[in-house]
């Protein structure tokens, strides 16, 4: 396959996942962020490699248009090493959410590939997380792709990005996940606050 046909390939690809994502799960979501909203709860949004890079960027969209408080572990990176280097990547998420006080009025927010998966011990740092966090009845979302492993078995909403194409979950995954957080915050139900472009003519 050369470049021409790949590109062919991947935005065909993208449209029939367009067509494939269970909206109802997008709508399930909207309503969980409204509650945790409305109860000042917080948003901590997690997620490793690409996922961390959208958690980074999730978190101000949510804060600036949706009038959410949001976090993300990942940006900092000091606090994030120490739990490391003195705890173990497995406990770094549930470590940082214990000392964040996380409680049931908070909400939970995963952007993963796989969505952790104990076995065969990838992502187990989201696993715990999670474990902990539905143990204390904190909201779980997420936005994730092949079967959705412990995220989408344990979370109150879940997007599972459908597999269309074998050697492209991974691109085409973490592009829906932007396409989705965007596509929430800038709902009639989420959206609180004007964004510059829009009210540019």
């Amino acid at each position: 396959m050369n470049d021409e046909q790949y590109i062919s390939s991947f935005l065909d690809d993208a449209i029939t996942i367009i067509n494939q994502i269970d909206r109802t799960q997008i709508l399930n979501m909207i309503h969980i962020l409204e509650e945790i909203r409305s109860n000042r709860g917080r948003l901590f949004i997690l997620g490793v490699g690409g996922g961390a890079g959208h958690a980074s960027h999730a978190v101000n969209d949510f804060r600036k248009i949706a009038g959410i408080e949001a976090y993300a572990p990942t940006d900092n990176v000091s606090e994030l090493t120490a739990r490391v280097n003195d705890d173990g990547w497995e406990t770094v998420f549930e470590n940082w959410l214990k000392g964040s006080h996380l409680n049931n009025k908070d909400a939970i927010f995963v952007f993963s590939v796989g969505g952790g998966n104990e076995e065969k011990k990838v992502s187990v740092n989201l696993v715990n997380a999670l474990r902990y966090a539905k143990g204390i009845g904190t909201k779980i979302i997420g936005v994730v792709g092949r079967d959705g492993g412990y995220t989408g078995k344990v979370a109150d909403a879940c997007v599972i990005i459908p597999t269309v194409n074998d050697k492209s979950v991974t691109p085409q995954t973490e592009a829906f996940q932007a396409v989705v957080w965007h596509l929430i915050v800038s709902s009639p139900s989420m959206q609180m606050f004007d964004m510059k472009w829009e009210g540019i003519i």
